[in-house]
């Protein structure tokens, strides 16, 4: 739960009353005296309640083992998706409709997305919110930037801008939990991503993505919509390819860089009719019945800046569509 306090104000003090276990992990370290000056002299914090801050932060190997394991060889689609497309997920995403649908439908009026995709998100990311990660969000991003060379100055920055959201939102940095990688809330945003796009939905002056779902429903929201979401058009085109030079109109990447009308040179033709000048991305998956063969559309695209991943931005398409099936909406 998070706890709402006047930022910074008695820190060092309760602090000072926590026994510090791990003292010689960051307070005794210099990247972390670095770090503290940077604070301090670029964003104005105090640097002895930073130190003392830093004195109860934990050092996780658990974390460090996790982002170093070897990544597990991919699953195809035909196993994928089954993660993600299950009888649960879409009753529990229709019954979280129906019970934020008010709010839902206020956020497409205000962002152009339908309640079905902002769903679809907080059901793949947290399973509407079961799922939001037990890691003090400190001890992530601290054990990141500081002991895990590869992405160190990623996770520098994130911790930076986490500490800035903890100052202008006036919580307790050590309350706030998230996944082992610092990501936060139902919507699973990462505090850059959080001072971006992150909206007090609800109007009570603080934006509360943990446990508030009707800012966490906003803030998908303002993400789409600052990404780029097209009101009323589609995610993706299910295609059909003839020809021998039809595998050339796959998509290396995620970036869009053919339209339709040279896909259709290349022997290509969607399920919807599309403009030949629309940029899309175009992919194979291995479906349970063989391969098939995707268009994805712009908005399919602003998914992927969610998540950079094909067969996410699929899941969260497939997902939403089974909610608007199974709840009998358009």
């Amino acid at each position: 739960m998070m706890k709402w306090v006047t930022p910074w104000l008695a820190l060092a003090g309760a602090c000072a009353l926590v026994p510090v276990a791990v003292a010689d992990d960051y307070r005794q370290s210099p990247q972390v005296a670095e770090f503290v000056a940077e604070m301090t002299r670029d964003y104005g914090f105090a640097g002895e309640q930073l130190i003392e801050l830093f004195a109860q932060v934990e050092r996780k190997q658990a974390i460090l083992d996790a982002i170093s394991r070897p990544a597990e060889k991919a699953k195809p689609w035909k196993d994928y998706r089954p993660i993600f497309i299950t009888d649960k997920r879409i009753s529990q995403g229709v019954a979280f409709w129906k019970q934020h649908e008010a709010t839902l439908a206020r956020a497409e009026a205000e962002y152009g997305v339908p309640p079905q995709v902002i769903v679809a998100i907080i059901g793949v990311e947290t399973f509407y919110g079961g799922n939001t990660g037990s890691w003090r969000v400190m001890d992530a991003l601290s054990t990141l930037a500081f002991d895990y060379p590869p992405r160190a100055p990623f996770f520098r920055k994130e911790l930076r801008e986490f500490l800035l959201l903890t100052r202008e939102e006036q919580v307790e940095p050590l309350s706030m939990t998230g996944s082992y990688a610092g990501a936060m809330g139902l919507p699973q945003f990462m505090p850059s991503s959080f001072r971006a796009y992150a909206v007090d939905f609800d109007g009570d002056g603080h934006i509360n993505i943990w446990n508030n779902p009707v800012d966490a429903i906003g803030s998908v929201a303002s993400y789409f919509k600052r990404h780029g979401w097209q009101p009323g058009q589609l995610v993706a085109s299910a295609a059909n390819l003839k020809g021998a030079q039809a595998e050339q109109g796959l998509t290396v990447g995620l970036d869009p860089v053919k339209n339709v009308g040279e896909l259709r040179k290349l022997g290509w033709t969607s399920a919807e009719p599309l403009a030949d000048d629309l940029p899309v991305t175009a992919f194979r998956l291995e479906g349970t019945d063989g391969a098939e063969y995707w268009i994805g559309l712009p908005n399919f695209f602003v998914i992927t800046r969610y998540n950079r991943s094909v067969m996410y931005a699929m899941a969260v398409n497939q997902l939403a569509e089974a909610l608007v099936d199974t709840r009998g909406v358009k």
